[in-house]
């Protein structure tokens, strides 16, 4: 078996934290259990580009439970756990391309290695296996049934691929599961945001103006965690409606041009570029801290942070202290990176365990139903949504209401007055 890991000496290390994380991801056990009697990805070699996290591997070992052939590379150059990818190479014989730290020459050689074991199925996070298969390999597309993404980032791009008529197999959008970002997205990413900037630095959140830039379901789960630990929160945003839904939840809205005048933090959550650039750094305070929590380094303009910086030194881990020509100081986490999961561990594994849930059985419907699938961008199927959540809820030992039949004939009707 081939792999690229740091070292197989920390895999006792890592199956700890594996099976400590499987605690909280009942969902996904009972899908592991279910996946090793039937069998339903029998076969089926998937490669799989995600963070290289405790709750990953779990997903990776309900994978092989259901008879898929699985290799695993990193989506992201500072969110791999070593521990993990050791332990998933040592203890479950599934070959692993990651390491934390990992230049841009080996991310990608690990990428390609994902290609070159001849995956009939994607499972991207980021669509960064997707578009270097379509750019560079095409002639692999024939050997491809289907994929599952799961983040906006990815899914922005593989609907301009579907737009451009470009998109060469059918891809289920994990992210648009209701069970994956009402709750992944939102109070996944809020809580490890915060968890990242607090391990990085240990400031204290409480009195700083933190600004959050982007409302979609990230940025709100940011905006509620930082407003909750006391911070005052300014919300940043291009979009009207979006903008208008943070004001009534009471943040105050406004242009980052305003908002660097201000801020002592700053986090984008956008999903696209030059969210902080130039004409921002050289307004903003003296101690100002910037991050990101979107899914590629490119919403903070590092060049021009750069240029604008007479010195450059790393203060903490994950900290860059950038010194502007005029002495004014931009802490950088994370080289602009993921900074949830670069500085920390990234979502909790109570949350993941719905994504996971739907990316295991997003992957068992696009191999049941690919032959009836157009080369499009597909939402994941409703009864997959609800299943997810209504074994959640009872993993939780929630129990809810059911309409009686008078209810729901009610609700279907038009002759009913008032």
């Amino acid at each position: 078996m081939k792999y690229h890991v740091k070292s197989l000496k920390l895999a006792d290390e890592g199956k700890k934290r594996i099976d400590w994380a499987e605690r909280e991801m009942p969902v996904l056990r009972l899908i592991r259990e279910r996946f090793a009697k039937e069998k339903p990805l029998r076969g089926v070699k998937a490669g799989c580009c995600l963070h290289v996290t405790t709750e990953t591997a779990n997903l990776m070992i309900t994978l092989k439970a259901g008879g898929a052939l699985v290799t695993l590379c990193a989506s992201n150059p500072l969110s791999t756990q070593d521990d993990v990818a050791a332990s998933l190479v040592k203890h479950h014989n599934i070959p692993v391309y990651a390491i934390k730290g990992e230049d841009n020459k080996t991310y990608y050689s690990h990428i390609q290695a994902i290609i070159a074991s001849k995956p009939q199925l994607t499972m991207d996070d980021g669509a960064d296996v997707v578009s270097i298969i379509h750019k560079e390999q095409p002639d692999r597309l024939k050997e491809i049934i289907g994929g599952t993404e799961e983040t906006t980032t990815g899914v922005i791009r593989l609907r301009a691929m579907e737009k451009d008529g470009v998109l060469g197999y059918p891809i289920v959008s994990v992210n648009d599961a209701d069970t994956k970002h009402l709750f992944d997205n939102r109070y996944g990413t809020g809580q490890s945001t915060l968890d990242g900037i607090i391990r990085a630095t240990n400031v204290l959140i409480a009195g700083k103006t933190v600004v959050v830039a982007g409302y979609g379901w990230c940025g709100r789960g940011m905006a509620i965690r930082a407003k909750g630990m006391g911070a005052h929160v300014i919300v940043t945003e291009v979009d009207h409606t979006k903008a208008l839904e943070a004001v009534m939840d009471g943040y105050m809205v406004c242009s980052m041009a305003q908002a660097v005048k201000t801020g002592d933090i700053f986090v984008t959550l956008t999903g696209d570029i030059g969210v902080l650039r130039g004409e921002h750094f050289e307004k903003m305070k003296d101690g100002a801290i910037v991050c990101n929590s979107g899914h590629f380094n490119v919403e903070i303009d590092i060049p021009a942070l750069k240029k604008l910086s007479k010195n450059v030194r790393e203060v903490r881990a994950f900290v860059e202290e950038y010194t502007l020509k005029d002495g004014r100081k931009i802490n950088l986490l994370a080289d602009g990176r993921l900074v949830n999961l670069a500085a920390a561990e990234g979502h909790p594994a109570s949350v993941m365990d719905m994504s996971f849930a739907n990316q295991a059985l997003s992957a068992e419907y696009m191999v049941k139903e690919s032959k009836n699938l157009q080369k499009k961008v597909y939402p994941v199927p409703k009864d997959i949504d609800v299943e997810i959540a209504r074994l959640k809820l009872k993993s939780m030992g929630v129990t809810i209401d059911a309409l009686s039949p008078e209810q729901v004939k009610y609700l279907a009707s038009w002759q009913e007055g008032t």
